[in-house]
Order: structure tokens, then sequence, then C-alpha cells
């Protein structure tokens, strides 16, 4: 299990078998979807060069998260189901005992998301305005976000994708960059409400609602893994829940436009 966990991480900063102009368009790509999502919360707060540390942070902490902790987790959860039923009986009910592994990925990852904004809310005596602690949120976010899009694009890349792929098999063959496009705005608007619970004085209750939406959003995948979803409806799905959670963020972010300076968001 070592050198799995080993290899994901690895996987997120070497691409073998991709051509130069394939990675630039992958990160192009990825740089584009979070530029666009974050520009929905109206802030100058990157132009602040400690806010990079906490992008930069988030990213890189949470693909060690998810290389060393999430995937041990999982496989161990799956390890102790099978312990008490049988693979036949654990695939006949995959929409129950697909849960824990979906929980533990929105822990993790909402988790290690927010290590960056609690050291920083730490900083300020635990005292933050709620807003900037959404804005904060909302960066470190999109830290992961980018560099997760920059992951998938590659790996479609290097799995052999092409233009040609478009023309044989339709608007399909772009599946996994619209789903990266709106997981990217998922994952900033997750964090961002996160860290406007941590500022409220309620972070564990906002971690645990932000790893639950997260849970939500990747249990797509078991209805798809059962046949309840085709790859179509799941990238809708994805697609109207991260637009659901973002909204309700973006209506925490503007409902008092006076509450924060401009100089801080």
């Amino acid at each position: 299990m070592l050198e799995q966990m080993v290899a994901f991480f690895i996987s997120g900063f070497y691409y073998p078998g991709i051509l130069w102009n394939q990675v630039l368009l992958g990160i192009g790509l990825g740089i584009v979807f979070g530029a666009i999502w974050f520009t929905a919360y109206w802030t100058p707060i990157l132009k602040k060069p400690w806010v990079w540390a906490v992008l930069a942070g988030s990213a890189f902490l949470s693909w060690t998260a998810v290389a060393f902790i999430q995937i041990p987790l999982q496989v161990w959860s799956g390890q102790a189901l099978n312990y008490f039923w049988s693979q036949e009986i654990l695939m006949r009910w995959v929409l129950l005992s697909g849960i824990p592994a979906i929980l533990l990925s929105g822990l993790v990852q909402e988790g290690s998301k927010l290590v960056p904004v609690v050291a920083y809310w730490w900083r300020k005596g635990r005292s933050i305005d709620p807003k900037l602690g959404l804005v904060i949120g909302a960066v470190a976010g999109l830290g992961l976000g980018v560099f997760e899009a920059v992951w998938v694009h590659n790996t479609i890349f290097a799995s052999g994708w092409s233009w040609e792929a478009v023309q044989t098999g339709g608007v399909v063959a772009l599946a996994g960059f619209w789903e990266r496009f709106f997981a990217v705005a998922f994952h900033i608007a997750a964090s961002a409400l996160a860290g406007y619970g941590l500022a409220k004085g309620w972070g564990w209750q906002f971690y645990l609602l932000a790893s639950f939406l997260h849970g939500f959003l990747n249990y797509s995948v078991v209805l798809l893994s059962s046949g309840v979803l085709t790859i179509v409806q799941l990238e809708i799905f994805a697609a109207v829940w991260a637009v659901l959670v973002t909204g309700g963020v973006l209506w925490l972010r503007w409902r008092k436009t006076a509450a924060l300076a401009e100089s801080e968001v």
C-alpha cells in the first residue's frame, strides 16, 4: 500500500508520456477554471503575498493528505467491511457499503484544505471577520481545485485523448474537462463555507457541513458504478450541486458588503 500512496503522490507532479504543449494546456485550463469561479467572489486579496502561501499550502497539504491519509483509511475501511461481509454482499449493497469511503474523502480533503485557514485564524488571535474567513477559505479551495484540475487534465492527455475523440465520440469526450470545471467551483465554495464558519465560531460544525457536502458530491461515483446514474447524468448532477453550493456561499459573501473593508476582501 505504501507504493500505491507514493505513486499517487508523485502522479501529481510527474506526467510521463505527454507532450509539453499538453502539459501547458492542462495547466492553462486549470488556471482559467479557477480564475472564472474565483472572480465571482470579487476580492483583491490575491494581491497580498501571504495569501499565496495559503493557496500553495492548501494544494500541497491536501494532495499529501489524500495520498497518505485518505487512501490508507479507505483501504482499511474496505478491509473492515470485508471482514464482516463477503465481497458479493458488499457489491450487492454498494449504495450503503460505499458510504464510509465517500465520507472519508470529504473529511480528509476539507480538513486538509482548512489547515492554512486555521493557521491564519490562530495567528490573528482566533478572531477574524467571517467574510475574511470566507474569502481566505475560497483561496484555500482555489489552491487544491486548480492543482487537482491540472492533474486530471494531464491524466486525460496521458490516456491518449485528442480532438479526434471529440469528433468520434461527441461532447461526451469532453466530460472530464466539464467535470473539473465544476469541481474547481465546488472546492472553492466548500472551503469558503468552512472558513466562514471558523470565523463565526462554528469551526467544527461548518467543517463537518463542508465535508458532508463534499461527500454527497463524491457519492455520485457510487451511483455511477451501481448503474443508478449514467456518465452524462453524473456530470449534470455534479454541475448542479457545485452551482447550488457556490450560490449559497456567494449569498453569504455578498449579503452584508459593508461588514468588511474592501482592502481585506
